[in-house]
């Protein structure tokens, strides 16, 4: 039997009215459904950091190396980095690496919500396989590998607005 745990932490004040704001303009900003993904995204990147200090105190240099380049991968840091790096990691450095950010940056779908519904839908692929998770983590090196289904490339096409019709003249009665 699999034994199912939670992926993520909830914050310890859920009522605290300043987290709540900071949560929502975050929510908002990257589109995300509900404060669930957020605190999944939240736990992610407390991951990071923590194995970020425990390398600090060991001294593991392979170990080191290993977590920086899986970082440098998933465009988090750059070549050049160290722990430091690591340990001053922002959520809304994990937040932009997410497939519906990316979709929406590359002008695939006009809005984030848009491009939401249309990676849960399966109009998006990376790296030719069709892909439905929009908290997917993207690679540098599949970015540029992410296009729209052929069979939905053109469902989504922008639609010409018809020209408004001029207004009937109205004809002076004389």
């Amino acid at each position: 039997m699999r034994n199912i745990r939670k992926k993520f932490k909830r914050p310890r004040m859920l009522w605290n009215a300043a987290v709540i704001e900071k949560d929502k303009a975050v929510l908002k900003d990257f589109g995300l459904r509900r404060k669930k993904e957020l605190w999944r995204s939240a736990a992610i990147l407390r991951d990071f950091r923590q194995r970020a200090r425990e390398l600090n105190a060991e001294k593991d240099e392979k170990k080191e190396k290993e977590l920086i380049t899986k970082l440098v991968r998933l465009g988090m840091l750059k070549e050049s980095s160290t722990l430091d790096d690591v340990l001053g990691l922002q959520l809304e450095d994990l937040l932009n690496r997410r497939l519906q950010t990316i979709v929406h940056k590359r002008g695939l779908a006009p809005t984030l919500k848009q491009s939401r519904q249309m990676i849960t839908h399966g109009h998006i692929e990376v790296g030719g396989v069709r892909t439905s998770f929009p908290s997917f983590l993207i690679p540098v090196d599949k970015e540029a590998s992410i296009k729209m289904t052929t069979s939905s490339a053109g469902k989504f096409e922008p639609k010409e607005k018809p020209e408004p019709k001029e207004a009937p003249k109205a004809e002076a009665a004389a």
